[in-house]
């Protein structure tokens, strides 16, 4: 991880300067984590059940993971992908559907508790559904 020294009040714009040293992998694992910081705060402010749900739909896919799925597909598609990356990526990509499904489940289960639709909640709550990682 790179280290960004920092030896004064940060005003919210230079913060942001600050992150912009970030690779692209810290950037990603950084974003989660102020995601994971932003769901927290927002949990204090609502029941322990819904609080929970949030911090485990917020989560998503971890950085590395995604890196390594995004590393494969391109190979795959440039059809340089040997036998060995190719079962990885099957698994990658099983294990990647099982952390979507426990989110919908997640999203769902917070759905119901507050009397909503699915949809209905997704969109309160800004989130869109992709296709992608």
């Amino acid at each position: 991880m790179s280290i960004v020294k920092v030896e004064v009040q940060l005003s919210s714009e230079e913060l942001l300067k600050a992150v912009e040293q970030l690779n692209l992998s810290e950037l990603e694992q950084f974003v989660s984590q102020v995601i994971i910081l932003q769901a927290q705060r927002k949990a204090t402010k609502l029941p322990q059940a819904e609080a929970e749900l949030l911090l485990k739909i917020n989560q998503g896919i971890p950085a590395n993971l995604q890196r390594d799925y995004k590393e494969l597909m391109t190979k795959r598609d440039d059809e340089i992908l040997t036998e060995y990356e190719y079962q990885k990526l099957l698994q990658l990509t099983d294990e990647i559907e099982k952390i979507q499904a426990q989110r919908i489940e997640n999203l769902a289960e917070l759905a119901r508790m507050r009397g909503i639709s699915l949809t209905a909640l997704m969109e309160n709550l800004g989130i869109h559904a992709t296709n992608h990682v």
